[in-house]
C-alpha cells in the first residue's frame, strides 16, 4: 500500500535532502554529534515528516498550515548549512549543492500551499 505523500514530488526532493544531509553531516565532528548534527537533521526530517502529517489533515487550510511548517523547517536547514560552512565543517561546493537542493524544494512548497489555499 502506497500513501498519497509518497506521490508528491516535493516529498521526494525532501526525503533525498535528508538522505545527503546525513551524509555529509557524518563527517561532522564528533563532538557536534548532540550539536548541529542532531539539529541539522532533525530540521531535515522535519520538511519531509510535516509533508506527510499535513496529507492527513482533512481541510486544505490544515494542510496548507503543515506545508507551511515544512517551508520554515526547510529554512532552518539551510540556516545550519550556512552556519556549518562559516565554521568550516563543510566547503562553498557544498553549500552551493544544498542551497540549489533547498531553492528548488522551496518553490515547489510555496506552490504546493498557494494550491492548497485555493
Amino acid at each position: 500500500m502506497k500513501f498519497a505523500f509518497e506521490d508528491l514530488i516535493v516529498w521526494q526532493k525532501s526525503v533525498s535532502m535528508v538522505k545527503d544531509v546525513y551524509i555529509i553531516t557524518k563527517s561532522f565532528p564528533q563532538e557536534e554529534k548532540y550539536g548541529i548534527v542532531s539539529q541539522i537533521r532533525r530540521s531535515a526530517l522535519s520538511v519531509s515528516s510535516n509533508l506527510a502529517e499535513g496529507s492527513g489533515k482533512m481541510t486544505t487550510k490544515d494542510k496548507a498550515n503543515y506545508t507551511s511548517i515544512a517551508f520554515g523547517s526547510l529554512m532552518e536547514t539551510m540556516n545550519l548549512l550556512i552556519i556549518s560552512k562559516e565554521v568550516e565543517f563543510i566547503d562553498s561546493k557544498i553549500l552551493d549543492k544544498f542551497r540549489t537542493q533547498i531553492a528548488e524544494i522551496a518553490r515547489m512548497l510555496t506552490s504546493l500551499r498557494t494550491a492548497q489555499l485555493k
